[in-house]
């Protein structure tokens, strides 16, 4: 079986979904490119990605989804599940099906979200539902997935209220992200638009227990937009797109509480969009936009978990989403206004990065992951 790598350039994840298994040999690896995109053009390329070279090459493409912005993989590899961000009522979730022997991905179904510009997706750690944040619909999706890996029409969602202190950007709930602690207790939603961390305990059905759901407090006008956990999952690290700023929080297997706040936005772009932690847990990236556009770099003090920053490296324009490659060696940057993928190389050591002046020219990529 190859390994795959799912590219979707629009935000981390350290436990999007279950993991696939891993092929150690780091050979015949694909590269799965989500973007924004008409129904017309090929909206999730896929590409064989060489470890050795540090290279990729064009495999196939999909056409059929608007804005196939966000993408998510079943644990056996042989479904990807993606948004359609589109706003209001033709917001959409689909099911692929992937041929893991010549790299093609093909449409299986798509059911609407319920929720406006879902701009992430992921599944339960039971495998048995997909859950999309929808940016503009103030809420959450649940989708039930068949036996046979399509979404079930049984759609439900869990709403939310409120706003943020910055009118402007912050006059509804935006919901961004949708993730799991690594114990698989919680479901973490988090919320732009009100300065939130939605926690939902998981049931023993899988679901989430809206009844015993609570909130934690971040500092007002942060823009919580997506998080990480580290490998022992004693702490999640969140970047927030307002302020710019990266929040620590220790997690003791109930409660999530902040512990540090530190810039990676240091110019007020008011942009930051994605963060990961390098394979080893020794390095945290945060990427950000609008102003200065590039990564800020963390090293990770292994006992308590705080960051202390070591370097930034520019980037191309806007830099939503990025992902490492799973020995740590290389670090791809999907750079959506500049119509590519940078691939840097990585010093395992020093976190820093370094520019191999190698790309992948692709239309508007917001969606890269490996696994």
């Amino acid at each position: 079986m190859k390994r795959i790598i799912l590219g979707c350039i629009g935000a981390w994840m350290l436990n999007a979904c279950a993991p696939v298994k891993q092929n150690e040999t780091m050979e015949n690896m694909y590269l799965i490119v989500g973007s924004y995109a008409t129904p017309q053009e090929e909206g999730i390329k896929v590409y064989a990605w060489d470890n050795e070279k540090g290279e990729a090459t064009y495999v196939s493409g999909l056409t059929g989804i608007s804005n196939p912005s966000y993408q998510v993989v079943s644990a056996d590899g042989k479904y990807v599940y993606s948004v359609g961000e589109d706003d209001g009522l033709t917001s959409t979730a689909h099911a692929l099906s992937f041929d893991q022997a010549n790299g093609k991905l093909a449409l299986m179904n798509t059911q609407l979200t319920q929720g406006g510009a879902p701009c992430y997706i992921n599944i339960t750690p039971d495998g048995k539902t997909v859950i999309t944040a929808n940016y503009m619909g103030a809420n959450i999706s649940l989708i039930p997935l068949e036996t046979s890996g399509r979404l079930s029409e049984n759609v439900s969602t869990i709403d939310f209220t409120g706003e943020g202190e910055m009118k402007n950007r912050q006059d509804q709930p935006h919901l961004h992200c949708v993730e799991f602690t690594p114990d698989g207790k919680y479901l973490v939603a988090n919320d732009l638009g009100t300065d939130k961390i939605h926690v939902f305990p998981l049931d023993s059905d899988g679901k989430p227990d809206e009844k015993a759901t609570f909130d934690v407090n971040l500092e007002p006008a942060s823009g919580p937009r997506h998080l990480c956990f580290s490998k022992d999952g004693r702490f999640a690290y969140l970047i927030n797109e307002i302020s710019g700023k990266v929040t620590t929080l220790s997690y003791d297997g109930k409660v999530l509480t902040p512990v540090q706040y530190i810039e990676a936005d240091t110019v007020n772009a008011q942009g930051s969009a994605d963060i990961h932690l390098s394979p080893d847990g020794k390095f945290l990236y945060a990427s950000n936009r609008l102003k200065a556009d590039g990564i800020a770099i963390f090293s990770v003090n292994q006992e308590t978990g705080l960051l202390t920053k070591v370097g930034y490296q520019l980037t191309g324009i806007h830099p939503r989403n990025f992902v490492m490659t799973p020995d740590g060696r290389f670090l791809l940057v999907a750079c959506r206004d500049s119509n590519l993928i940078q691939i840097f190389e990585r010093n395992e050591k020093t976190g820093l990065l370094v520019d191999t002046g190698k790309h992948i020219e692709t239309s508007k990529p917001v969606c890269l992951k490996f696994l």
